[in-house]
């Protein structure tokens, strides 16, 4: 019994994880740390446990659970640091990783920032806003073309997108990918 909860223990606190992000973020707005730090820590424990330093054939071990948190962490650090999403989102992706490990961090977060453009899309059309926002981010791009800095393109009416449920629907779509699919690459990611 052992072997199969130290296999697939990740699955399950991931899912968890995923759905109260989710429901904090739609709610308030932010993915909590009460949430993340809890779940990074516990990915770490229980990876070294499971696979050691190292890992092996069925376990990521605590450099996988590492590698996981940096490649869900670190890129969306540096959207926070410009200003573009909530350090809670951040984090929460640093979860993810290190619950699932890198390839999955880097999966969840492709799937995620399509779930954001097709969000941000219906809000435009929603609000009627297409082209004011077209004009924006236009202006924005050919001001990076000059020497000075320019300003932020969104004013202080532009709508906010819940970027973390975003994150959570990317990453279980990633997850439903895995199992579903069965494929070769999905049942590397988590061992499936």
């Amino acid at each position: 019994m052992w072997p199969v909860i130290a296999e697939k223990w990740h699955v399950g606190v991931l899912a968890v994880v995923l759905l109260v992000a989710a429901v904090t973020d739609l709610r308030s707005g932010k993915v909590y740390n009460w949430l993340t730090y809890p779940a990074i820590v516990i990915a770490l424990a229980v990876h070294t446990l499971a696979g050691g330093l190292a890992g092996g054939d069925k376990a990521i071990g605590l450099a996988g659970s590492l590698g996981g948190l940096a490649m869900g962490f670190l890129p969306l650090l540096v959207a926070w640091l410009a200003g573009g999403i909530g350090g809670g989102d951040a984090k929460l992706m640093g979860a993810v990783g290190a619950l699932a490990g890198w390839r999955f961090a880097l999966a969840a977060m492709f799937y995620g920032f399509i779930v954001a453009a097709v969000m941000a899309v219906i809000v435009m059309i929603a609000r009627r806003i297409t082209w004011r926002t077209i004009k924006r981010v236009v202006r924005f791009g050919l001001l990076l073309l000059t020497p000075s800095r320019p300003a932020d393109p969104a004013a202080a009416d532009s709508p906010k997108i819940p970027f973390g449920l975003a994150l959570c629907i990317g990453s279980a779509a990633a997850l439903v990918e895995i199992i579903f699919r069965g494929t070769v690459a999905g049942k590397l990611m988590l061992g499936i």
